[in-house]
C-alpha cells in the first residue's frame, strides 16, 4: 500500500457568525500584534476596517496592509513583509479570497524563513513554519484559506510561481458566508468554477484516495445544486454557506491528491495576461476532461453522476460526455466566457504558455502525462 499524508489546518471555523469565534481564538493563541493583508476593495468598503476594529477590541494591536492585487506578485510579498517587520508583528491575518491569502502565506513564509518568496518555488523548499497565519475567508472558491498552496506572480518572467509547501497551511481558516453575501455575480461565478475544478482534477489526479474522493465528489454535488443560485441570488445565505462547504471540501481534495493540467494552464494564463484565476480554470475545464477521458472516463462518468446528470447504464465513455457537457452547460448559466479568445489569448503566444504550463505541472499531478504539443493542443481548442 501507497502511504499517504494528509494536510489540513488543525482547526477550521464554519457557518454564519464563526468570526466572532475566530477573533476570540486568535487572542487565546496569544497573539498581539497582527498584520492584515487583504486587498483594495476590502478596505473600501469597510470589510478589512471591521476586522481590524474586532483585534483591537480583543486587545490585539492591528497593522492593515491592503496592497495584495488580484495575482500577487513578488513585489507585493515584499511590501507586506516590510510592513510587518517594521511593526513587529507576531501573527498575519489574511481577509480576503485566494489573493490575499496567497501574498499572506508569501509574507509570513519569507518572515520566517528570509529570502525572498522566488527562493521557496517548488515543493517543500523552506526550513521551518511560517509566521503563524489565520486566515479568513470571504469567497467561495480557492481553498487557499486552508491549503499548502501559495501562487505568487514573478513579474519579471511573467509566469505564476507555485509553492506547494507545509510550512504555508494557516494554524485556523475561517469561512463565515455573512462575509460572502457582498460578493457579486462575477466574483461568484469565478470562484465557484474554480471549485469545481479543483474537485474534478483531485478526482481524476492518480494520487487520489478515498479520504480525497469523498471530499472531491461532495464538493461537485453541492457546487451543481448551489452555484447558479449563489450566482443569481447573492444574498441567499443557504447557498452561500453550501458553498462555503463545498470549496472547502474541493480544497481537502485538491490539497491532498493534487491538481492537473487545468491549473497548470490557467496559472500562465493569468501570469501572463493578467486574467482571473477562476475564469481561466473554467474556460479550460472541459478541455483537459476531454484530454484526459482516454484514462479517466469511469471518473468522470462519477463526475456527472455526483452533478445530477443520470448516467445509470451508460457506458464510461458516454457518462464522461455527460460530465464535460453539463460543466460547459453550468458555466454557460452563470456567464462564464465562451473561450479564451475572449480573454485575450494571443495564438503566437501558446508556444511559451505551453512551455511554462509543462513546467508549472511536474509539480502537479495528472492521469496521463503530457507534451508541449498536447498542450499547446488544448489551448488551440479553448481558443
Amino acid at each position: 500500500m501507497t502511504q499517504t499524508a494528509f494536510y489540513i489546518p488543525s482547526v477550521n471555523l464554519m457557518g454564519s457568525g464563526c468570526l466572532t469565534d475566530a477573533v476570540a481564538r486568535i487572542r487565546s493563541y496569544g497573539y498581539s500584534r497582527a498584520l492584515i493583508v487583504t486587498d483594495a476593495v476590502l478596505a473600501k468598503i469597510g470589510v478589512a476596517g471591521k476586522v481590524a476594529a474586532l483585534l483591537e477590541a480583543a486587545g490585539l494591536t492591528v497593522t492593515v496592509f491592503d496592497g495584495a492585487k488580484p495575482n500577487p506578485t513578488i513585489a507585493n510579498v515584499d511590501a507586506g513583509l516590510a510592513l510587518l517587520r517594521a511593526n513587529d508583528c507576531n501573527v498575519v491575518v489574511s481577509l480576503g479570497g485566494g489573493s490575499p491569502h496567497d501574498c499572506a502565506k508569501g509574507i509570513a513564509l519569507c518572515a520566517a524563513n528570509g529570502g525572498s518568496i522566488a527562493d521557496y518555488e517548488g515543493v517543500d523548499r523552506s526550513a521551518k513554519p511560517q509566521v503563524p497565519l489565520v486566515a479568513i475567508n470571504t469567497t467561495a472558491g480557492t481553498a487557499s484559506e486552508m491549503t499548502r498552496f501559495c501562487i505568487i506572480t514573478d513579474e519579471a518572467r511573467h509566469v505564476k510561481m507555485a509553492i506547494v509547501d507545509k510550512h504555508v497551511t494557516p494554524v485556523l481558516s475561517v469561512n463565515d458566508p455573512d462575509l460572502m453575501l457582498a460578493k457579486p455575480p462575477g466574483l461568484t461565478a469565478a470562484t465557484g468554477m474554480d471549485a469545481l475544478t479543483h474537485a474534478v482534477e483531485a478526482y481524476v489526479s492518480t494520487a487520489a484516495t478515498p479520504i480525497t474522493d469523498a471530499c472531491a465528489l461532495k464538493a461537485v454535488s453541492l457546487i451543481a445544486a448551489n452555484l447558479r443560485q449563489a450566482v443569481a441570488h447573492g444574498d441567499d445565505l443557504a447557498a452561500r454557506e453550501a458553498m462555503a462547504y463545498a470549496q472547502f471540501l474541493a480544497g481537502m481534495a485538491f490539497n491532498n491528491a493534487s491538481l492537473g493540467y487545468v491549473h497548470a494552464m490557467a496559472h500562465q494564463l493569468g501570469g501572463f495576461y493578467d486574467l482571473p484565476h477562476g475564469v481561466c480554470n473554467a474556460v479550460l475545464l472541459p478541455h483537459v476532461e476531454a484530454f484526459n477521458v482516454q484514462t479517466s472516463a469511469a471518473r468522470l462518468k462519477d463526475v456527472a453522476a455526483a452533478m445530477g446528470e443520470p448516467v445509470a447504464g451508460l457506458s464510461d465513455a458516454d457518462g464522461a460526455a455527460a460530465a464535460l457537457a453539463a460543466i460547459r452547460r453550468l458555466s454557460a448559466d452563470i456567464g462564464i466566457p465562451a473561450g479564451l479568445t475572449e480573454l485575450g489569448l494571443k495564438d503566437a503566444d501558446i508556444p511559451v504558455l505551453a512551455a511554462n504550463a509543462l513546467k508549472d505541472a511536474c509539480g502537479l499531478t495528472n492521469p496521463r502525462p503530457a507534451d508541449q504539443a498536447d498542450i499547446e493542443a488544448i489551448f488551440r481548442a479553448a481558443a
